[in-house]
C-alpha cells in the first residue's frame, strides 16, 4: 500500500491547519491556543472522547473502530514551538516574534489530526486508536507530565508510537533502530571556588579560571580515555562565566554543560566520574568545586517487536528502499522517551528533505511530506488493528 488516495486528497487541507499552526506558534505548556485548535478539530472529525487539561494543556482523543472491541494503540505528536525569532521569510512565517516552530511540531500536530479525519471517517479496524498531542517538548517534559496524569492507564493504552521530521532525508523516505535512537540528555553545573586578586599578584589568588580551564579538557578524558568508543558519550562544557574586569582574577567560575548517553549504564558511570575529575581538578589548583548534575530525558528506547513492525509499515507507504531500519542514533534528546519506559512501541523519522536544520531560524517544516506521514499513521492504525 503506498500513500493512500484519500490522504493524498487531504494534503492541501492539512497544510493550511499546519500553516495556520506556524503562524501561531506557542511556547512549552502555555499552548492553549494550539490545543483549542487540536480539540475543535478532532470534535468535528467525530471523535470518541476528546480529553483536555492533561499534562496541564494536553489533549487526547478517541478513535473507535467499527469492527469491536480489541486493544488500543497511542500516536503522539509535540504541539510547541521554539523561542526564535523565524528568518524564514515564509508568507505563513510566525506572526509572534521571538517565537517559531523551529522543529516542525506544526507539522507533526498537522499530520496526526490528518490520521484522526481519515481513521474517523472510515474506522476500518478493531479496537482503538488514541491520538495523543503533548505540550513542552521542548525542554519541559510534557510527556512526563502526561504520564503523571494517567492518560496512559486511564485510556488503556496498549503501545505508543511517535515520529519526527528529518531534515536533509529525502521526502518519501524513513529511518528508524532497534534500541536507543535518541540520547539521554543530562546538564550540568560545576562552579569553581578559588580567591580573587588583582591581575597583577596571581600568587595572592588561587586562580579559578585557571582551575576551570584544567576541568575543561580534564572532562574530554572521561570520553577519550575511559569510555568505550563503541557507547556514545559526549560531554560538552557550552558556557563558563567568571570575571567582568581585565585586571581582577574573581573569586569563582561557573561552566555549564551537558551530557548525552545511548546506555544506562554509561550514563551513571558519566554522572559519577564528571563529579569526581571537576572535585579533584580544581583540589589540584587550591580550588574547590561544587557540582550539580540534573538528569533530563532518557534515552528514547525503540521496542525490538514494534520497531519492526514500524520498519514494515513505513515500507507499505514508501517503499523497502525507501527504508532504513538501521539508521545511527541522534545524540539529541526527545522526551517520548517517558512513553516508551511505560509501554512498548517505537519513534520513527520522516524525511523533511533539503531544508534548514532544526533548531534552525530559517526552518520550515516542508508541506510535501504529508501524505507520507498521514499515512504510515493510518496504515499502522489498520495493521495493527486489522478486523
Amino acid at each position: 500500500m503506498p500513500v493512500i488516495n484519500r490522504v493524498a486528497e487531504m494534503q492541501e487541507q492539512v497544510a493550511e491547519w499546519r500553516r495556520h499552526l506556524h503562524q501561531n506558534p506557542e511556547l512549552l505548556y502555555d499552548v492553549h491556543e494550539t490545543s483549542r485548535f487540536v480539540a475543535e478539530k478532532l470534535n468535528s472529525f467525530g471523535c470518541d472522547v476528546v480529553e483536555t487539561g492533561i499534562g496541564k494543556t494536553g489533549v487526547v482523543g478517541i478513535i473507535k473502530g467499527k469492527h469491536g472491541d480489541g486493544p488500543v494503540i497511542g500516536f503522539r505528536a509535540d504541539m510547541d514551538a521554539l523561542p526564535i525569532f523565524e528568518t524564514s521569510g515564509k508568507p505563513w512565517a510566525s506572526k509572534t516574534p521571538g517565537k517559531a516552530h523551529s522543529c516542525g511540531h506544526d507539522g507533526h500536530t498537522a499530520m496526526l489530526l490528518g490520521a484522526a479525519q481519515y481513521l474517523a471517517e472510515t474506522r476500518n479496524f478493531k479496537g482503538s486508536v488514541a491520538v495523543i498531542f503533548q505540550p513542552a517538548e521542548e525542554g519541559g517534559a510534557g510527556a512526563l507530565a502526561m504520564i503523571e496524569d494517567g492518560f496512559i492507564d486511564k485510556f488503556g493504552i496498549n503501545e505508543v508510537y511517535g515520529m519526527h521530521n528529518e531534515p536533509r532525508l529525502a521526502v518519501g523516505n524513513f529511518a528508524i533502530r532497534k534500541g536507543g535512537i535518541m540520547a539521554a540528555a543530562d546538564v550540568f553545573e560545576i562552579t569553581v571556588n578559588g580567591r580573587g586578586s588583582h591581575a597583577a599578584q596571581p600568587h595572592n589568588s588561587i586562580d579559578p579560571v585557571l582551575a576551570a580551564s584544567h576541568i575543561v579538557i580534564a572532562l574530554q578524558s572521561i570520553v577519550s580515555r575511559e569510555t568505550d568508543p563503541l557507547k556514545s558519550l559526549v560531554v560538552t562544557v557550552a558556557a563558563i562565566h567568571g570575571g567582568e574586569a581585565n585586571n581582577v582574577i574573581p573569586d569563582t567560575v561557573k561552566l555549564v554543560g551537558t551530557v548525552r548517553t545511548l546506555l544506562p549504564e554509561t550514563r551513571d558511570f558519566a554522572q559519577k566520574r564528571l563529579t569526581t575529575v571537576a572535585e579533584m581538578t580544581a583540589t589540584v589548583h587550591g580550588a574547590t568545586a561544587d557540582v550539580v548534575y540534573r538528569r533530563g530525558y532518557p534515552v528514547t528506547f525503540n521496542h525490538e517487536a514494534e520497531t519492526e513492525f514500524a520498519i514494515g509499515i513505513a515500507g507499505k507507504v514508501a517503499g523497502p528502499k525507501a527504508v532504513n531500519g538501521e539508521v545511527n542514533p541522534h545524540m539529541g534528546a526527545e522526551d517520548f522517551s517517558y512513553m516508551l519506559e511505560q509501554r512498548p512501541g517505537a519513534f520513527i523519522f520522516i524525511g523533511n528533505g533539503d531544508t534548514a536544520s532544526l533548531h534552525n531560524a530559517a526552518y520550515d517544516f516542508n508541506d510535501e511530506a504529508i501524505p507520507y506521514g498521514v499515512s504510515y499513521w493510518v496504515t499502522l492504525a489498520e495493521t495493527a488493528l486489522a478486523a
